[in-house]
């Protein structure tokens, strides 16, 4: 490091401390330090380690040195949390919403749209194409369609980072007969095919050609069909609701997803008067319509993977706390399994959602003994424990007594991330890609750590939340695939009594 270089960082670091309203003596004491010391530092006469300036970014709060462009958190754990902390607005259904809302020629209002990097990925990509996109409230947009679509300008950046970006081959499929969009990313979990969308789609008479790069898609002439799922994905239903929307006829979807994001499409649909039969179940029966050109407004619901995020924030950090507005219906199996467990909880009378159809209610977490079960613990599609929901069990598994075997059989890759754990002091074995066994004791007490979360949404939430249970000081590193599902979570916890500072 030169005297130049020394002197820039030195008047930089002047200017933080001051924009903080803090004097070099209260400087000093935070950092543990002389005055005279931090006077050297700010006239670049101090010779500056990487730790130090470490230290420094921590007490001003901003990023001083990075080997990247990223955002941090630092958390302060150990804290208990108390009070009230509200289920956002669901991450899938607001992507699922927006890609969705291509099938209107009037203008679509949604009420509930969650402000998070997956949410701006779609809109940077509906922007590209044409579509007019505005905030005018909140958590609400409008969608203004154009009169031609440009999907040649597709944006292939944003495209390439979200995997809802198949979700725009059902309502585009009505509109242009031949196009191209690249292939999606989202959460690194292992293959990820899309046979279930490409096999489910052909009986409707859209042809997907997979390239090294993209996905080819051309429509033949569209008909209403009978259609067996290759598998009860998520997204590939919501693919054939918005195609089979506005054929005309009637198309039976079997082994249907049932889960809260296709109800959600399932619930737009209809106020765009499509009719459908078999909500909730595995057998859908929509009957399509020529048109759908109105002014259309939904209010998206709440996110049960929130609700069990702070389930989940609540038992590793031994607190009383209630999580309101909780999808309780995609949440019964997940609460049944913690009660045997031993966790001790409390459900409110229920009430529903803005969108008039979503049942919700208030839970509240109790600090609990909890024992592992005999049983493994694994995901279902719905009624069964979420996909999505399935980490979170490694929290309390690692907090109960005894062993717990996961068994996260639907993704290749996800489960090897929850082994991160072991550096805070935890038990979890990787037996195979698929299957965890945590040992677990009932007074466990995560150890601080520094980690880079890993490219997957709800393990890095879950580290997240084990060092909220982590007395002393952990840095959770490059926090973008949190942003991705996420809305104000570091404003969110900290309002329930979460030490969260946010390093940029």
């Amino acid at each position: 490091m030169n005297t130049i270089s020394q002197k820039q960082i030195g008047t930089f670091i002047k200017e933080l401390r001051e924009n903080k309203g803090m004097t070099q003596e209260d400087f000093a004491k935070e950092l543990q330090t002389s005055q005279s010391a931090v006077a050297r530092m700010e006239k670049g006469e101090q010779n500056i380690t990487t730790e130090l300036l470490r230290k420094v970014g921590i007490v001003l709060e901003h990023k001083i040195v990075s080997l990247s462009n990223s955002t941090d958190f630092e958390i302060q754990g150990g804290k208990k949390l108390s009070g009230t902390i509200k289920s956002g607005y669901s991450k899938n259904g607001s992507v699922g919403l927006l890609c969705a809302s291509l099938l209107n020629r009037g203008i679509t209002t949604l009420h509930g749209i969650a402000r998070i990097e997956e949410v701006y990925r779609i809109i940077e990509c509906l922007e590209s194409i044409g579509v007019k996109v505005a905030w005018t409230g909140p958590n609400t947009v409008e969608v203004h369609p154009p009169k031609e679509f440009d999907i040649k300008n597709l944006n292939k950046e944003s495209a390439i980072k979200t995997r809802s970006i198949l979700m725009f081959i059902g309502p585009l499929s009505h509109i242009i007969s031949s196009f191209s969009i690249p292939h999606a990313q989202g959460c690194h979990l292992g293959k990820r095919t899309i046979a279930a969308h490409s096999y489910a789609l052909e009986e409707l008479g859209i042809n997907i050609k997979v390239t090294q790069n993209n996905y080819e898609i051309k429509n033949k002439k569209l008909k209403a069909n009978n259609i067996i799922m290759y598998e009860a994905g998520d997204t590939p239903v919501e693919n054939i609701l918005t195609a089979a929307a506005k054929i005309q006829g009637t198309t039976t979807i079997k082994f249907s997803s049932s889960n809260y994001m296709v109800q959600e499409i399932c619930f737009f649909l209809e106020k765009c008067g499509v009719k459908i039969e078999g909500i909730g179940t595995s057998s859908l029966i929509v009957h399509g319509i020529k048109e759908i050109n109105a002014n259309i407004e939904y209010s998206n619901s709440e996110d049960p993977i929130e609700s069990m995020t702070f389930i989940t924030a609540a038992i590793a950090t031994d607190s009383t706390l209630t999580v309101s507005h909780s999808p309780i219906n995609f949440l019964e199996l997940e609460l049944y399994k913690l009660q045997k467990m031993g966790l001790k909880y409390k459900i409110s009378k229920i009430y529903k959602s803005e969108n008039g159809r979503t049942n919700l209610a208030d839970i509240t977490i109790y600090p609990s003994k909890l024992k592992a079960l005999d049983d493994k613990i694994h995901a279902n599609p719905y009624p069964g424990i979420n996909m999505d929901n399935l980490p979170y069990f490694v929290i309390p598994a690692i907090k109960a007594k005894g062993q717990t075997l996961i068994h996260d059989w639907s993704y290749e890759n996800r489960a090897i991330y929850l082994t991160e754990l072991n550096r805070m002091g935890a038990q979890v074995t990787l037996a195979d890609p698929h299957r965890l066994f945590v040992e677990g004791e009932t007074n466990f007490k995560f150890k601080p750590a520094q980690m880079v979360c890993p490219p997957a949404l709800r393990p890095s939430m879950v580290i997240m939340i084990a060092m909220l249970g982590a007395p002393g000081t952990s840095i959770l590193r490059n926090v973008y695939m949190i942003n991705r599902g996420y809305e104000d979570i570091v404003k969110r916890l900290n309002s329930v009594g979460a030490n969260i500072k946010v390093i940029k």
